[in-house]
């Protein structure tokens, strides 16, 4: 049988559903998690380290590309509560865990599901996308992420990104630049970075 990953559309582990409690940002959230989502038992670092130094404005529209549960989403809804949150996952369950956790947290969020964009009206366009990249996909995935984002972005909107630098990060950044033609760094720990390109399209 074919290994499941959290990426898969349709997890086919036992679905067992806890709650865990987080502080970010000096900020305590409490979400549930389940069995077959990225990150089950905890905030990865990763996503920590993203929500620490995204730069978000209030009023912003923004996308949580590849949400999981929703963690990056709804802690920037929390943080600034008068931005707009989408979130988009190809996980069935990581998105009905997602909106369970929008509600949790009294958070006006909508979620979409599907691979990719394909769930993303075309008229939507962001001032930022978010995105905890899926390394594991593979590059292919990471890299097609990057590039229709900017389809998605308004001009002067931002696509922020968080990867392992040694494990896919250059690679990343060299594709943003591409992109862009522009990318800058706006964090470092924990062998993560954390990457940012401006859609001046």
């Amino acid at each position: 049988m074919e290994e499941e990953h959290y990426f898969s559309k349709k997890p086919l582990s036992k679905e067992i559903i806890k709650k865990i409690n987080v502080n970010i940002k000096n900020t305590d959230f409490e979400f549930y998690t389940a069995s077959g989502v990225f990150s089950a038992e905890k905030i990865d670092t990763g996503t920590r380290i993203l929500i620490e130094n995204v730069i978000v404005r209030e009023k912003d529209s923004v996308l949580d590309f590849g949400c999981g549960i929703g963690v990056v989403g709804i802690a920037i809804k929390k943080i600034l509560p008068q931005t707009k949150v989408y979130l988009t996952d190809i996980n069935e369950r990581a998105v009905r865990i997602a909106r369970k956790n929008a509600e949790l947290n009294n958070m006006n969020i909508t979620a979409f599901q599907g691979n990719l964009y394909e769930s993303i009206p075309t008229e939507l366009k962001f001032d930022t996308i978010i995105s905890n990249l899926p390394q594991h996909a593979g590059r292919k995935t990471c890299f097609t992420i990057i590039e229709q984002s900017k389809n998605y972005l308004k001009h002067g909107g931002t696509l922020q990104v968080v990867a392992r630098h040694q494990k896919g990060g250059k690679e990343t950044e060299k594709k943003m630049l591409e992109v862009f033609g522009n990318a800058a760094t706006l964090a470092k720990e924990s062998g993560y970075k954390v990457y940012l390109s401006k859609n001046n399209n």
